[in-house]
């Protein structure tokens, strides 16, 4: 009885430890596989639009861009409006600007075209006004006696004016006209050292040519005012014209100097110099469109400029007898003075102005 006992609990035990494992087996393989998370609610997609296949910029009539893509960008398509930048200053939002196409049109075109015939025009009338009426000699006799025509502070002010002027004026035609006149004969390499020489001559040269301006202007302004004989002077050009002599009287400078003055050393002279400030120190934060407006302003005056003291220029060297003299050494004939400026010498001779009259040999003179 106790032998049939043991063995039933036995196999109960056993029985039940085999069916538990399977009981849970059963059980796992029939619960149903667990389902995904419920989806949110997502924003709507927008509709995409089927990409258009790339295609191989095709280049306009006359370029020389090879077709495909290693090609530069069509800078002309580009927007010329201001966009953000976050580098301040004047400009610097602005990747294309199209005065800069302009300018450079009419800087290269009108400008420098007009310009150069307006150039070979001056230089033409003055040698056919030498070859009529030739160098405007003194017909009266040398006495021996000097006015002082120019003080020492006067002669160097007009000498520094005239050598930074003469300089500008070259290193300017080289840079406005010499792709033309120059690069055909010197070559590529040889006229890009000249011009770059020519510009930095030019750039450092000009505060010392508007420096000469203002006191030349201060020195000789009294000497400029308009008088009445001026209209006189004006009306027949004061007699340069006839080869028997016989200037129109005129003061210390004649209408025709004033008018150098006036036009040339006031109107021009500060044209250039203003233009030229803003051209030489782009730091002081100015725009583009404003330094090629003046770069234009600045060629259109200089050309002018040039063209009037060639003029001046003629008459102060082989144009008229003296008159060289007269700035190198300070000194006159009083001859030249009475025949040239005869009211000025005789407000001298009355002892009026303040310049100096030296008998004969009390002070050696070089002659022209």
């Amino acid at each position: 009885m106790t032998r049939i006992h043991a063995r039933s609990l036995g196999a109960v035990i056993l029985g039940a430890a085999l069916a538990l494992p399977l009981a849970v087996l059963a059980q796992t393989s029939a619960q149903p596989a667990a389902s995904p998370a419920a989806p949110t609610t997502a924003a709507p997609q927008k509709e995409q639009k089927p990409v258009a296949p790339q295609v191989a910029p095709v280049p306009q009539q006359g370029s020389t861009a090879v077709p495909g893509w290693n090609n530069p960008p069509a800078w002309g398509a580009a927007s010329e409006r201001p966009q953000y930048a976050s580098v301040p200053g004047v400009d610097t939002n602005r990747l294309i600007q199209g005065a800069g196409r302009e300018w450079r049109a009419f800087r290269n075109g009108p400008v420098t075209r007009y310009g150069g015939w307006l150039f070979a025009f001056a230089f033409v009338v003055l040698v056919a006004f030498y070859l009529f009426r030739g160098p405007i000699k003194v017909h009266g006799q040398p006495t021996g006696r000097l006015i002082e025509r120019f003080n020492g502070v006067e002669r160097v002010t007009h000498w520094t004016l005239a050598i930074s002027f003469v300089l500008l004026a070259l290193s300017g035609v080289v840079i406005l006209w010499g792709k033309h006149i120059v690069l055909p004969w010197l070559g590529y390499t040889g006229f890009s050292w000249l011009t770059i020489f020519s510009k930095n001559l030019h750039n450092f040269v000009g505060p010392l040519f508007i420096f000469s301006v203002i006191v030349m202007f201060l020195l000789f302004l009294k000497d400029n005012l308009p008088r009445s004989h001026d209209i006189e002077w004006m009306k027949s050009f004061g007699g340069m014209f006839s080869k028997t002599g016989g200037e129109v009287p005129s003061g210390r400078f004649n209408a025709g100097e004033k008018v150098v003055f006036w036009a040339g050393l006031l109107v021009l002279g500060a044209a250039v110099s203003v233009t030229g400030l803003i051209l030489d120190f782009p730091n002081w934060n100015q725009g583009r469109e404003l330094m090629q407006q003046a770069n234009v302003v600045h060629a259109i005056a200089a050309i002018f400029f040039i063209c009037m003291i060639m003029g001046h220029a003629y008459l102060g060297t082989i144009g008229m007898e003296g008159a060289y003299r007269a700035m190198r050494t300070g000194y006159v004939d009083e001859t030249w003075a009475h025949e040239h400026h005869a009211l000025w010498y005789e407000e001298v001779k009355q002892g009026r102005r303040p310049e100096k009259i030296i008998t004969a040999g009390a002070q050696p003179v070089a002659g022209d």
